[in-house]
């Protein structure tokens, strides 16, 4: 089988657009004690710096001590029944574990719960030990939270999950609603207290601002997620920018980069300006701890375990130029369609999800 990288591929590879985190060792019974913050460093900086000093197949998920794998899994697309079946599914993930991407993400809602359900099943037999396996909640009461993540718990078949984040967190009312005293972070952080979950991180796509907002509303109610998830791309740089405005300040902090929307699900491609091999050799060389690829045929699974071996991040020059032809095309984010549009925006579409645990 040719381990070339067509276009197509490329743009099934980050159709869920998550750049996220992936485990190699089993997961410890304590969390690890914390590292210290990062030093201050600006986007660009780190996006040097930072790549060249994360050229393995494992990185650090900030702070928390963990070591997870450059690639993982996304949930979305191994639930796909059009796409494949239970059997193949299982397969697809297991191989994925033995082939060294081991970080597992998912979502309470990812058709309609058939992907928590596979992954649980594939995770039988021992597999659970060896991945770092994330989930993401959309509730935004405490109520919601826990009825979610029970479910989640169940369809996982774990007793703990090792991450579990605020799935979509794209309106600037969500970092209020989330540390009311009846939102979902006094319920994450309760659930972490009585081992349903490790660690605890947001995720969205919308506005860097409102990623900055809740981190400022994390500080003042005296909290520090382990990490975040956000889009990084080739043209991210040039339209409300998360390069910009929130990845220096994750790495201020020491927090996890969870990055994603590599090729804005494809929607970047149809600029005609870039290549899908260039957008993915961008979101790997900047300082995120994973880049999370959809994987749903076994060529894409080889071809995703062959970029993790021979991949080399971008030099400041090359990384320059990149940025200065896909300029034009990205000034006003209409290729970014997540940050102009709701095609994404799933809780936006399915609004009774922030209130309840009814798919």
């Amino acid at each position: 089988m040719s381990h070339s990288l067509t276009r197509a591929d490329f743009c099934r590879l980050s159709l869920t657009g998550l750049l996220g985190a992936a485990c190699q060792q089993k997961p410890s019974a304590e969390p690890p004690a914390k590292a210290g913050p990062a030093p201050v460093a600006s986007a660009a900086d780190t996006a040097t710096a930072g790549a060249k000093a994360q050229t393995s197949t494992q990185r650090k998920l900030g702070a928390t001590g963990e070591m997870v794998s450059m690639l993982g899994l996304g949930g979305a697309h191994i639930g796909k029944k059009e796409k494949l079946s239970d059997d193949e599914a299982i397969k697809l993930m297991r191989d994925a574990v033995e082939g060294g991407i081991t970080f597992f993400d998912n979502c309470w809602d990812y058709n309609d719960g058939l992907s928590e359900e596979r992954m649980g099943k594939a995770l039988r037999d021992g597999f659970r030990q060896r991945v770092f396996l994330m989930t993401k909640l959309d509730g935004r009461t405490a109520k919601a939270a826990n009825a979610q993540l029970e479910q989640s718990l169940k369809r996982l078949q774990t007793d703990r999950i090792d991450m579990v984040q605020v799935h979509e967190v794209i309106r600037m009312s969500d970092p209020e609603r989330s540390f009311a005293p009846d939102g979902i972070m006094g319920a994450l952080q309760a659930a972490k207290k009585a081992g349903k979950l490790r660690y605890i991180g947001f995720t969205g796509h919308k506005d860097p601002d409102i990623h900055l907002a809740m981190l400022e509303a994390a500080k003042k109610a005296g909290f520090q997620f382990d990490a975040v998830q956000l889009p990084l791309n080739v043209m991210d740089a040039h339209y409300k920018s998360f390069e910009a405005k929130v990845l220096p300040v994750l790495e201020q902090r020491g927090i996890g980069v969870l990055g994603m929307k590599s090729m804005g699900s494809g929607d970047i491609l149809k600029a005609g300006v870039v290549k899908a091999e260039e957008c993915l050799r961008y979101a790997l060389s900047l300082p995120t701890s994973v880049v999370i690829t959809g994987i749903d045929s076994r060529e894409v699974l080889e071809q995703d375990l062959k970029l993790m071996r021979d991949f080399v991040p971008y030099t400041g020059k090359e990384r320059e130029a990149l940025l200065a032809r896909t300029a034009p095309a990205a000034a006003k984010g209409e290729h970014e369609l997540f940050k102009t549009s709701d095609k994404y925006d799933g809780t936006a579409k399915n609004p009774k999800w922030l209130e309840t645990a009814e798919l």
